[in-house]
């Protein structure tokens, strides 16, 4: 009789798309996204994630990023042109490097919240990611950020001042924070982005190529 292809003990009732071999419910629910890269289409995995959000918690006080800035609303939506536009962003750029976790893209959105922050009592302080997908992201969000506000300034059309881009970073870390599952490999938040910003269809050819050192 057949056995899982991961532990070789019980019964395979689940076909893993990532690895092309059938494997056990318990493996699949004790290894996905942790040693398994598991793709965004697999039906185990969407379900996972419908059932996580269903059944997730609002995020403790401890755990919001920046818990004392105040982001309202407002604010954000006055803006949103740029929430979707940096959102793009890291989804063009996981078209590119198809190992992107939430991870990488959290630990980016958060270093350069963190800039932003210091620009804004008057010092300049860059400390980008040390992981390289990360450290690569970071870059690229960072350019996109000075290009998006050029642009806008350019076209005088509700130009974006540098002090209204760490309370937006805030908002999407926070939203990326109550997103993220935890697991190592997780897309959760990179797959929360790609179904309220879906990308063109040449977006695959117009995504950027970054160079990880």
């Amino acid at each position: 009789m057949a056995s899982c292809a991961i532990c070789g003990k019980r019964p395979p009732k689940r076909f893993c798309p990532a690895k092309g071999e059938k494997i056990c419910a318990v493996c699949c629910g004790r290894e996905r996204e942790v040693t398994i890269d598991c793709l965004p289409d697999c039906a185990h995995l969407i379900a996972a994630h419908r059932w996580e959000v269903e059944h997730r918690k609002p995020l403790s006080a401890e755990d919001i990023p920046y818990r004392e800035i105040s982001v309202s609303p407002d604010f954000v939506y006055e803006r949103w042109n740029f929430i979707s536009s940096f959102s793009g962003m890291i989804l063009a750029v996981q078209i590119e490097q198809k190992d992107l976790t939430d991870d990488a893209a959290i630990a980016a959105i958060e270093a350069l919240a963190e800039t932003y922050r210091t620009l804004g009592s008057g010092i300049y302080y860059e400390r980008p990611p040390v992981a390289p997908l990360a450290r690569a992201l970071y870059g690229q969000l960072a350019k996109f950020v000075q290009e998006f506000r050029n642009e806008s300034a350019r076209t005088g059309v509700a130009a974006l001042k540098e002090s209204e881009i760490f309370p937006l970073l805030v908002f999407l870390l926070r939203i990326a924070k109550q997103e993220m599952n935890g697991r190592p490999r997780s897309r959760a938040f990179l797959g929360f982005l790609r179904a309220r910003f879906p990308l063109p269809a040449h977006a695959a050819q117009d995504a950027p190529r970054i160079i990880i050192p």
